[in-house]
């Protein structure tokens, strides 16, 4: 059985100041005209704003001041942290009052995509994709998002999603912002999915790639096959989840009274989605079926090696036997010319008149013979 902890006990007090980070939010205060002459921005607080009726009434110089304004009836607070401390993730988790199991997976991060319903609260793990044309690889990131009531909570791990552009687009859109947090988190999801097709694009041109080296012989081909194959699972890794956890919240429009035009949109990102999956798919298949064609290639290449092997070993074959077949033929006279060669007295063949006759007509007959032989073999 899991031990549970009370979050209430590990979180700093309510209100509690956290040390400001101005580096990212700098740039955001100057250009929206609500933001200028706010206070500097808490550390890991990326962006902040409470919002009425689809527009930003104001943005709270603070954590605590953003927590008191999203009480006012008819608001939503919109806090956006990049990878905060566990203590400032704590504190956040007190005024929102979200669980504990879903703090702990917000802190410890390296979750596989998912959504979890606390009560009134939701709890959406997703993994962002980014293809880097440089490296020619596929880059993850990892955002969590806790929807509520009158909030939303985005914490960021990595530098991708840029929800700035989300907030963006919403601002710019108050008809769609007034429809509440889920608008904001239809909003992310479209995002994140919009994100994964540079991502099937890059994947696409690499399969097309590897197919030409394939075919031309590229012996490291293997190689980034199996790589841009890990690239690939991972990916399916990132999105195949995302088709459950929308069917998950159209489960719920009915239950949870979700607006129409709403239902609409997460139905259209759901066909995105689906999409992306199959192609996914596809890629893996494929990459499965090149690296079968790759492996009978270069089989077919080694076979082909071998037999252009065994027929030099062949002919080899062919130049010894001549060889050997030659030099036993010169090998008998050579023998019988050395034995008359030795300067022996009591030779009986020395002072026989038809030694000489003799010992040329062994010899030659010894070579025919040799040669009949050698010849009937294939040899010569």
């Amino acid at each position: 059985m899991r031990e549970t902890r009370s979050v209430r006990n590990l979180l700093p007090r309510r209100g509690a100041a956290i040390p400001l980070r101005s580096a990212d939010l700098s740039d955001r205060v100057a250009a929206h005209p609500s933001r200028r002459g706010e206070c500097t921005p808490e550390e890991s607080v990326v962006d902040l704003g409470v919002y009425r009726g689809g527009v930003r009434v104001c943005t709270p110089p603070s954590l605590a001041d953003a927590f008191a304004r999203r009480a006012e009836p008819g608001s939503m607070a919109w806090i956006g942290l990049y990878r905060p401390t566990d203590a400032q993730l704590y504190s956040v988790a007190e005024h929102f009052g979200l669980h504990e199991l879903a703090v702990e997976d917000a802190i410890k991060a390296h979750q596989r995509p998912k959504l979890e319903r606390y009560g009134d609260t939701l709890f959406v793990v997703l993994r962002a994709a980014r293809y880097d044309d440089e490296s020619e690889q596929v880059q993850f990131g990892e955002l969590h998002v806790f929807v509520g009531p009158d909030f939303v909570l985005t914490v960021r791990h990595s530098e991708s999603p840029d929800l700035s552009a989300v907030r963006r687009r919403l601002e710019s859109d108050p008809e769609l912002l007034a429809l509440g947090p889920e608008a904001v988190l239809y909003a992310i999801l479209d995002t994140v999915v919009d994100g994964y097709a540079p991502v099937v694009a890059g994947l696409q041109n690499d399969i097309d790639e590897i197919e030409t080296e394939v075919f031309s012989g590229d012996p490291g081909v293997s190689r980034r096959i199996y790589e841009l194959t890990r690239e690939v699972i991972e990916f399916q890794r990132a999105t195949k989840p995302l088709a459950a956890m929308l069917r998950g919240l159209t489960s719920g429009f009915d239950k949870y009274g979700t607006d129409e035009e709403l239902r609409r949109y997460l139905r259209d990102v759901g066909d995105h989605v689906t999409s992306i999956v199959e192609r996914a798919d596809g890629f893996r298949q494929l990459l499965g079926n090149i690296l079968t064609v790759n492996a009978t290639l270069v089989s077919q290449e080694q076979n082909e090696e071998m037999r252009n092997l065994t027929r030099a070993s062949y002919a080899q074959n062919e130049e010894i036997k001549k060889v050997s077949a030659w030099a036993a033929i010169l090998f008998a006279p050579t023998l019988i010319g050395t034995v008359y060669g030795m300067n022996f007295d009591s030779m009986p063949e020395l002072h026989w008149a038809g030694g000489y006759p003799f010992a040329l007509s062994l010899m030659l007959l010894i070579c025919v013979g040799l040669y009949a032989i050698f010849k009937r073999r294939g040899w010569l």
